[in-house]
């Protein structure tokens, strides 16, 4: 998706713009709160995957970063990291790289001394198919914080796309939204809008009709998830320019 399409000016929810966000909560309430506790795991099941490559990457095998990982995760829930954002660089992306690092510099050697994850399964984390994700990915010639925001991108555009099609589903449209999702990278031609018309007995006129709101729901999504992970709404449009060009 064309980072500048998916900018438009403003951004709005059925509850109004820039409800209160999982970020928000955690910062807001310091991690104190039942429901900012519930806003960070969250968070943490949506972007665990770009820490686990950025573990991968600095050198652990498959089993540590998997433990790393959880165990990382586990902390990150219990302590009091939040201690250490600066609130005026509060994007949750920021705040999880310092963190991990941090973890990775200072607290390895006391997490191995424990039990590896402390027998906590924080997020769901097989480490086969982990690996296998892992291994799909060219990063032999990436930095850790390269194939990490890497990795975010993916997360966050696989979450768009899952809440996306959780919507069609929910209206009974699953085939249609099966169909339609290819057309959202705009790489397409008439005949695949022929065929599509065909398979789904919808005019071509009106499927064209349903790709291009499909395309603007798919920009509010993508806008509300990335406020999901900062701190005020002026730092969308910054987060959205940053990340694509990142792994441009």
């Amino acid at each position: 998706m064309n980072p500048q399409a998916a900018s438009p000016n403003t951004t709005t929810s059925d509850n109004g713009w820039f409800r209160t966000t999982h970020w928000t909560v955690v910062l807001d309430a310091g991690g104190k709160s039942t429901q900012a506790h519930t806003a960070l795991a969250r968070l943490c099941q949506t972007y665990w995957f770009p820490l686990y490559t950025y573990i991968r990457r600095s050198g652990h095998n498959p089993e540590d970063a998997k433990d790393l990982t959880q165990e990382f995760f586990s902390r990150l829930l219990e302590k009091d990291y939040l201690k250490a954002v600066d609130r005026e660089k509060g994007k949750f992306r920021s705040f999880l790289l310092m963190a991990v690092k941090r973890f990775l510099a200072n607290e390895w050697d006391h997490a191995n001394r424990q039990k590896r994850g402390g027998g906590r399964e924080i997020i769901s984390l097989d480490v086969q198919d982990t690996e296998n994700r892992y291994l799909c990915e060219p990063v032999e010639e990436m930095s850790p914080e390269k194939i990490f925001e890497r990795q975010w991108v993916t997360a966050l555009l696989d979450q768009v796309m899952t809440a996306l099609e959780a919507e069609f589903s929910a209206d009974g449209k699953a085939q249609l939204f099966k169909e339609l999702k290819p057309l959202l990278s705009g790489e397409t031609d008439k005949l695949s809008y022929n065929e599509i018309s065909l398979r789904v007995g919808v005019g071509e006129g009106a499927l064209r009709v349903t790709v291009c709101r499909l395309r603007q729901r798919y920009r509010e999504l993508l806008r509300l998830e990335i406020a999901n992970t900062v701190e005020s709404p002026t730092e969308v449009d910054d987060e959205i320019r940053y990340l694509f060009s990142a792994v441009s």
